[in-house]
């Protein structure tokens, strides 16, 4: 089949690339993001494949249709971007790739909260300016403190897993508890509760329009003075207008994300020569315990290789007429 990948980066093609053994598939990669201009492109291709900031409107999906295509494969496991009653009445299907190396999102969640809690990347500059100085640099032990997770799907149990090797007591929200996680030590609380007795909390839940701003100016009234709030999920699980003036008052002590609520006008391009005019990611970036990376936590060799296989497992099932195991349907 032939397939347009839409918002492509050189990783993105050099994985796919890699494993297009064992798949009849051609590809045409494009690094412009799907868009009511740039969906042309996919005239032509019987498969679009596309990324977690590619918005796919009614709109599109009509242009999609027209087009002749059946399928949209996602390489990445959400689908709140996708309007999938429309999909359906274009009779286009929609498959995603629904896990991929949970332990690359856990791993680069605990890699924020370190580096911010122990200020490792303030100690890096001042050491390459020969500043050895140890002011200012006083961190925290994450062994013994109460760290809550929020949804315990396969990253969050991989994140458990990782506090557990610290030290510190999980506490768990999850609408569906995990027996694996409880024979850990993990103890599942209301969200409330798991909030209020947190001096960590970290976001591993879905986006969905019950989980959307979550955290919120009455849900960060319940957070311990001084918390570490760290979001490597979706970007607006969190309020970020609440939680700029929760820094400003010190409710939260440190924010780390790997996601933002506006990021598809800002992550994956490189805007380093221009004026950023999103002003809310711009002030979060002015506190000094706030550490943003732009959704790189999904991004090791190891999860790559597993979207890619996924992806063109997903498209070749539906070749073939098969059962679409990954597909999303509107409930």
């Amino acid at each position: 089949m032939k397939i347009a990948f839409f918002s492509t980066k050189s990783y993105d093609r050099e994985s796919f690339l890699n494993h297009r053994e064992g798949f009849n598939h051609e590809f045409s990669f494009f690094e412009v993001g799907l868009d009511h201009k740039t969906v042309a492109l996919a005239e032509g291709h019987d498969v679009i494949c596309s990324f977690v900031n590619d918005p796919v409107d009614e709109f599109i999906l009509k242009k999609l249709a027209q087009f002749g295509i059946k399928l949209i494969a996602l390489r990445c496991a959400g689908f709140n971007q996708v309007n999938l009653e429309a999909a359906a009445k274009h009779g286009i299907r929609v498959v995603r790739v629904p896990a991929y190396s949970p332990e690359a999102v856990a791993e680069h969640a605990f890699a924020i909260l370190l580096t911010l809690i122990r200020k490792t990347h303030k100690a890096f500059n001042r050491v390459r300016e020969n500043n050895f100085s140890l002011e200012g640099l006083t961190g925290l032990n994450i062994h013994g403190k109460t760290i809550g997770v929020i949804g315990t799907g396969a990253i969050g149990k991989a994140f458990c897993r990782i506090a557990k090797g610290f030290g510190a007591k999980i506490l768990a929200h999850d609408l569906y508890p995990s027996e694996e996680m409880v024979a850990l030590g993990v103890t599942y609380l209301p969200l409330q509760k798991v909030i209020e007795q947190s001096q960590i909390i970290s976001l591993h839940c879905p986006l969905t329009p019950e989980t959307r701003h979550l955290i919120n100016s009455k849900t960060l009234s319940y957070m311990q003075k001084g918390v570490v709030l760290i979001n490597t999920s979706r970007g607006a699980l969190i309020d970020t207008k609440a939680t700029i003036k929760a820094l400003k008052t010190k409710k939260i002590g440190f924010l780390g994300i790997d996601v933002y609520e506006q990021e598809e006008h800002i992550f994956f391009k490189n805007l380093s020569e221009e004026i950023l005019e999103d002003e809310q990611i711009s002030r979060l970036m002015t506190f000094p315990n706030v550490l943003i990376t732009g959704h790189q936590a999904f991004l090791t060799h190891e999860a790559l290789a597993q979207i890619a296989t996924t992806t063109l497992e997903n498209i070749t099932a539906f070749e073939k007429g098969e059962i679409l195991q990954n597909e999303v349907k509107k409930v």
